[in-house]
């Protein structure tokens, strides 16, 4: 069965943090005090269009799981999830069928119900452009086929004219990051490869040990890079060269330390919903109350 990317909606710009178990928001971004009923994920669904599953970097989803999610995020009708395919696929390289099965049979549940945007093929910053690469990565492709795609390369190489001509060859969404800066980095991109937009912004700075960037738990701690007011112009500027001819882009907060993800896409979320001044109008200034619901549940 074919699993399409759903019809887009308003609005078509999505923004929101990446995962939402993270305990460190207990009493930061999530109320102190709050029982057993309380839902993180409800709470950010009614607020944001969009959240990054992360779990499913290192787990297989059960169909269960991803079942009980959708019931949490029933209450915004826009909003769709992103999510990390695994890494067994994209770090150890390794496309056994039995894993690839148990991967597409959880994140299939979310394509079904159209609460899937797109899945992220998260390479590390060791994947350079090469030959081989270039086929593994038509292979991984290959294996999920069925779903919508982004690729996150770490590497700059993937800038390459050739790089960028396979992933519109091969239909996957090439994903403009923000991430410490290094000889080796993927510089600020505002490329569209295909119909699906995608910008993930980690921050510029990462936990100590974590230098290469390999997501070897440098999330553990939480990272707490914060993006000032001018940073997040500069990144609106590229989302809208972007969204100007998608038809749905993404964009996504991984500096999930102190709550920071969160705080940023709000402001991402103001920043996006205030239209750009011209000679004949002036910007609107107002902004949502911070963690305010963006609908009425």
């Amino acid at each position: 069965m074919q699993i399409a990317s759903p019809p887009p909606t308003f609005p078509l710009v999505r923004c929101g943090p990446s995962g939402w178990a993270h305990k460190h928001w207990q009493g930061v971004v999530y109320p102190s005090g709050t029982g057993t009923d309380f839902s993180p994920l409800e709470f950010l669904a009614a607020r944001f269009d969009t959240l990054e599953i992360t779990s499913s970097f290192t787990h297989m989803v059960k169909p269960e799981v991803a079942l009980n999610w959708t019931h949490h995020v029933s209450g915004n009708r826009d909003f769709r999830f992103t999510a990390r395919v695994n890494r067994q696929f994209t770090h150890e390289r390794n496309l056994d069928a039995a894993a690839l099965r148990a991967f597409r049979d959880g994140l299939a549940l979310l394509a079904e119900r159209n609460r899937l945007g797109c899945l992220v093929m998260q390479f590390p910053a060791s994947f350079k452009f090469t030959r081989e690469n270039r086929e593994f990565f038509i292979q991984l492709r290959r294996a999920l086929h069925d779903f919508p795609l982004a690729a996150e390369f770490r590497h700059r190489s993937w800038n390459l004219e050739e790089a960028v001509g396979t992933l519109i060859d091969y239909h996957v969404s090439f994903a403009n990051i923000d991430h410490p800066a290094a000889v080796w980095a993927t510089p600020p991109t505002s490329r569209l490869t295909w119909r699906v937009g995608y910008v993930k912004l980690h921050g510029q700075r990462v936990g100590p040990g974590h230098e290469q960037f390999d997501d070897r738990g440098a999330a553990a701690s939480g990272n707490d890079y914060l993006y000032n007011v001018e940073q997040l112009a500069e990144w609106r500027k590229r989302i809208d060269a972007v969204a100007r001819f998608a038809e749905s882009t993404y964009v996504v907060f991984n500096n999930d330390g102190a709550g920071h993800s969160v705080v940023n896409a709000l402001q991402m979320q103001s920043l996006l919903a205030t239209p750009v001044a011209t000679p004949a109008s002036k910007p609107r200034t107002a902004a949502a109350p911070l963690l305010a619901p963006s609908r009425a549940a």
